[in-house]
C-alpha cells in the first residue's frame, strides 16, 4: 500500500472516472456489433476500475482526516511545550530564591553565633563551666526550621 502513496491522488480520480465511463459505454454501446463482442470484458474492467478507484478515494479521504488529526495534535503538543517551558522557568526561579534564602539564612546564623560566642567565651572560660546559653539554643532551633 505504501507504494501507492508515491502515485498522485488525481490518478485515482481518473481511474474511477474511466471505470464509470467504461461501464456506461459498455451498457450504452453494447448493441454495436464490434463493441458488443467485447461488452462483457469491458463491463468487468469498468466495474473493477470503479471498485479500485472508489477504494482508493476512501483511502485518500481517510489519510487526509488522519493528517488533519496529526496536525491538530502537533499544535497541541507545541502549545503544551510552551506552557511547560514557562512553568519550568517559574520552578527554577523558586528554587533559586529558596537556595538564596537558605544560604543567606545560614550566613546570618553563623554571624549571630560568632557574636554570641565572643560574649560567652570570655564569661565562662575561666570558671570551667560548659553551659549553653539560651541564644545558642535559639540559633540552632532557628537553623533547624524548614524554610518557607
Amino acid at each position: 500500500m505504501w507504494l501507492l502513496s508515491f502515485i498522485p491522488d488525481f490518478i485515482f480520480h481518473i481511474i474511477a472516472i474511466v471505470g464509470i465511463l467504461l461501464t456506461i459505454g459498455a451498457i450504452a454501446f453494447g448493441q454495436i456489433p464490434f463493441i458488443g463482442t467485447y461488452n462483457i470484458p469491458i463491463n468487468i474492467i469498468g466495474v473493477v476500475l470503479i471498485i479500485f478507484g472508489f477504494y482508493m478515494e476512501g483511502a485518500i479521504s481517510n489519510e487526509e482526516s488522519w493528517q488533519a488529526k496529526v496536525k491538530e495534535m502537533e499544535l497541541k503538543v507545541a502549545a503544551a511545550e510552551v506552557k511547560s517551558s514557562k512553568e519550568n522557568i517559574k520552578i527554577v526561579e523558586k528554587v533559586v530564591k529558596k537556595t538564596e534564602y537558605i544560604t543567606r539564612r545560614g550566613q546570618d546564623i553563623i554571624q549571630y553565633v560568632d557574636k554570641e560566642v565572643v560574649k560567652y567565651d570570655t564569661k565562662f572560660a575561666p570558671s570551667g563551666q560548659c553551659e549553653l546559653p539560651k541564644e545558642f539554643i535559639k540559633a540552632i532551633n532557628n537553623a533547624a526550621e524548614i524554610p518557607k
